[in-house]
């Protein structure tokens, strides 16, 4: 009944298998993936036809997560799986972005890639398997594709690069690189590092397209024995059109692209297609003319060309500007004055504006993931308004794009944050991108470091992004990009990020339009980055070159202290009663860790110190011989009981009160009466013992040394150390009795 066709081989210390013909057999490609014990599905369906008047290629690529392959039941009133989560997201544009282009050009019918994780050992991230089932199964559909690809993620673990590392191995990695590519150039790059200089990411990246050339061969030696016959596509040529454009307006074009301003350029691009459309378009007085979809697909064409070959011939860029020069910049802090940090960055028409806001452990991400549920107290929010780019538009929930920009920037920061010890906030971090002519990620990187500094967040270096842009010719010849715009990115091959700090790179991403790029132009794009990268650093230094030493006025205060982990439940109390009341009180907020840190939060100071006191007195002991501020709670015909220590009480004997004989207590203080009072210790019943004649009650001095000083003057011996304020010869105190009166 089933006719399947297995392909196993080891990777990176684990057996690697792809599987087809056993599942989603109605599917075009349907490839079953097992890593380690990793299991994934993936599955391929295009159309047979375009949609009529389509003028891109609807590729759509969803990635999913079910729950029971961690055996686990969603949580929520349903009980099912939702709307994609933020890694469910990224890990679908993780598998888009290096196949897109690998499409046949002019291949515009609807197609789906669709990844399900059927199994999770806890061990192997699903998404580097996702990417490789995806590739295999696009390779068997007979979908126009030229591929395979192949993917692989690399760590750096005690200075050496590993191979697909595990779950648990990537806690110690100082790099988490993922790449695709096919078996000749690099396709697609994502990464997070600690400062790593351009030669070692350089020897990550080829050491991950060396890593990934077994799955390449072992998807081609599935293929010949079990891939469909190939789809019969043949693509428009529109060279034709091209020409007649080109004739027609092609100087026009040229000279709207050196037109300074992005609304000029537009105009001047629109006003030559308008009279490209009235000359070339078929029309009831043109019978003869070209279908405007494909007049529009030859002038985008011939957009590029005139514009591509000016970069390559003459080195004329969009706006005038060298190869390697980054627009000008001007970088601001304090803007609003009122919220915890912020700046303005603004890089010829693209700008930031970013936000920082600090909050306690309660403002902590609490994420649901196959792995188990874990805490984030770092976020990076990254919007991208309509009016950015002059339009109108709908507003709603983030898209995929504004997702992996936000995730993007916040890996480019994260490596640069003090640790949860040092600096013990949740930092949010919200870009509102204002303008957009080119890389408003790289400037979300830019603003995000200015305005953490500017909240007073310990930034160990600050961080600056700049994106490259690629102009590759079929014969060879390009030209790397410095500081791209819309349009260069919009034209041109290559979108190259490059994130870090003047020590090394903190993130990098690739994306490419053309079937690969070499090892040469990556390290020429490293370079020429380094060097944008160093200028903007300079230039974001002359608004704010260190963070701030103090906090904001109107940021929260946050203290830490530790108490035992057998005290924990005494400051919490029955029911949370304890630490309710104590909140409630004191206004503080208070977060407990089960190691037995308590986090105290406050804009006021004093909120916090009243916090950290009640806490202390529940959970640590007072010292003997210190001298603490308490207010009489009870007076007895023996003595009055002083509360002195947070919740604690203790008697001060009629002994203790004063230097004089007192007959009775009520004539020395009353109950409310704040008093000082030196802790003596326990006697033998564990009973608390308090003394106020050896403390000056108007200054709280202890006058212990003082009153022994008189003794020996009269001839009498000092005040006994175990009774703290009566000698031997006068007699201790006896379980709560009155003392024998002399």
């Amino acid at each position: 009944m089933f006719d399947i066709k297995r392909k196993t081989i080891e990777w990176a210390g684990r057996p690697l298998t792809l599987e087809t013909g056993r599942i989603a057999r109605q599917a075009d490609g349907a490839v079953l993936a097992t890593y380690g014990e990793t299991v994934v599905l993936a599955t391929v369906v295009y159309g047979r036809a375009p949609k009529p008047g389509m003028d891109f290629f609807p590729l759509t690529v969803n990635y999913q997560e079910k729950t029971f392959a961690a055996g686990k039941i969603p949580g929520g009133y349903f009980k099912r799986e939702g709307r994609p989560t933020e890694k469910e997201t990224l890990v679908s544009r993780l598998i888009d972005r290096p196949i897109r282009p690998l499409f046949v050009k002019g291949f515009k019918n609807e197609t789906q890639v669709i990844v399900t994780v059927l199994q999770h050992d806890l061990e192997n991230d699903p998404d580097i398997l996702s990417m490789v089932a995806a590739s295999a199964a696009l390779t068997l559909s007979g979908v126009p594709f030229m591929g395979p690809i192949g993917g692989a993620r690399v760590g750096m673990i005690d200075g050496e690069l590993v191979l697909n590392p595990t779950i648990a191995q990537m806690e110690e990695s100082a790099l988490d690189l993922v790449v695709a590519g096919t078996a000749d150039a690099l396709m697609m790059v994502e990464s997070e590092a600690k400062e790593l200089s351009e030669e070692k990411m350089l020897e990550a990246l080829m050491f991950a397209h060396k890593g990934m050339q077994p799955v390449i061969d072992a998807i081609i030696d599935l293929a010949e024995h079990a891939a469909k016959e190939p789809f019969d596509f043949q693509a428009e040529d529109h060279s034709d059109v091209v020409a007649s454009i080109k004739k027609l307006v092609g100087e026009e074009i040229k000279a709207a692209y050196k037109l300074p301003g992005k609304y000029d350029r537009r105009s001047g691009v629109d006003a030559a297609k308008q009279k490209a459309a009235e000359a070339l378009v078929k029309t009831d007085e043109n019978p003869d003319g070209v279908d405007s979809s494909k007049f529009s697909a030859a002038f985008k064409e011939c957009e590029a060309e005139v514009l591509r070959r000016d970069i390559i011939e003459n080195g004329h860029r969009v706006d005038g500007r060298a190869l390697d020069k980054v627009r000008p910049i001007v970088s601001e802090v304090g803007v609003l004055p009122r919220t915890h940090g912020s700046a303005l960055f603004t890089r010829g028409e693209t700008q930031a504006l970013v936000v920082a806001t600090l909050g306690t452990g309660e403002d902590e991400q609490y994420i649901d993931s196959l792995t188990g549920t874990y805490k984030e107290n770092f976020l990076l929010h990254y919007n991208f308004p309509p009016y950015s780019v002059g339009e109108a538009g709908r507003m709603g929930s983030p898209g995929r794009r504004e997702i992996g920009h936000g995730k993007l920037a916040w890996r480019a920061i994260r490596p640069m944050l003090p640790s949860k010890e040092d600096f013990p906030y949740t930092i949010r971090l919200v870009s509102e991108i204002t303008e957009s002519n080119g890389s408003s990620s790289m400037a979300t990187v830019c603003g995000s470091s200015l305005a953490l500094m500017d909240a007073g967040v310990p930034l160990i270096r600050p961080v600056s992004g700049i994106a490259m842009g690629l102009i590759l010719e079929p014969s060879g010849e390009f030209a790397i990009l410095s500081d791209i715009l819309g349009d260069e990115d919009h034209l041109g091959d290559m979108d190259f990020k490059v994130a870090g700090t003047s020590e090394g790179i903190t993130s990098l991403q690739m994306d490419i339009k053309v079937p690969g790029i070499t090892e040469e132009i990556m390290k020429q794009a490293l370079a020429q980055a380094h060097a944008g990268r160093s200028h903007i650093l300079g230039e974001m230094s002359k608004a704010m070159d260190a963070p701030r030493t103090e906090l904001g006025e109107f940021a929260p205060k946050i203290e830490s202290i530790k108490i035992a982990v057998d005290k924990i439940r005494e400051v919490i109390g029955s029911g949370g009663k304890v630490i309710r009341e104590i909140v409630e009180k004191t206004g503080a907020k208070i977060d407990i860790a089960d190691d037995g840190t308590i986090k105290i939060a406050a804009n006021e100071q004093e909120k916090i110190d009243a916090a950290r006191d009640w806490i202390n007195s529940i959970a640590a002991e007072p010292e003997v011989g210190t001298i603490y501020t308490g207010k009489v709670v009870k007076v007895v015909d023996f003595g009055a009981f002083v509360n002195f220590f947070g919740a604690r009480d203790g008697l001060v004997h009629v002994s203790q009160m004063a230097l004089e004989r007192v007959a009775n207590p009520a004539d020395v203080v009353s109950e409310g009466q704040e008093v000082k009072v030196k802790f003596l210790g326990f006697d033998d019943r564990g009973k608390t013992k308090l003394s106020m004649k050896v403390v000056d009650q108007a200054t709280g001095e202890d006058i212990t040394d003082k009153i022994n000083a008189e003794r020996a003057e009269r001839g009498e011996p000092p005040l006994s150390e175990d009774t703290g304020g009566r000698s031997k010869r006068e007699g201790g105190d006896r379980g709560g009795r009155r003392p024998r009166r002399d």
